[in-house]
């Protein structure tokens, strides 16, 4: 398990050195290659898919782990359930920042 992790890892390094040069470069003129055009494109899509899935994950755990102390401590439901709203916002607020890069990316089209 932990070896696929590694091995995942540097594909999504790999990925984001090949993939961001070729978004952000420009010609001359001004112009987009239609590789670099393709090569936005798949980043856009990337990008988003991959904040959407850490993000589920992340608040997925989040709300688990929530919950469970909720679960064992009735009584400290008020102490942990704000925390735990406030930590899911900023969760989703990586998220939100993916949906902004990716829509400044998809601009230079």
């Amino acid at each position: 398990m932990r070896r696929r992790g590694v091995v995942c890892f540097l594909l999504l390094i790999f990925t984001l050195f090949s993939i961001v040069p070729l978004a952000f470069a420009t010609e001359e003129a001004g112009a987009l290659d239609s590789t670099v055009k393709s090569a936005i494109a798949i980043a856009c899509g990337f990008a988003i898919g991959v904040a959407a899935f850490g993000g589920g994950m992340g608040q997925g755990r989040a709300i688990a782990a929530g919950l469970e102390g909720i679960a064992r401590n009735p009584g400290a439901s008020g102490q942990i359930l704000t925390p735990m709203i406030i930590g899911l916002a900023l969760i989703e607020s990586l998220v939100i920042y993916a949906l902004v890069i990716s829509f400044m990316l998809y601009g230079k089209l």
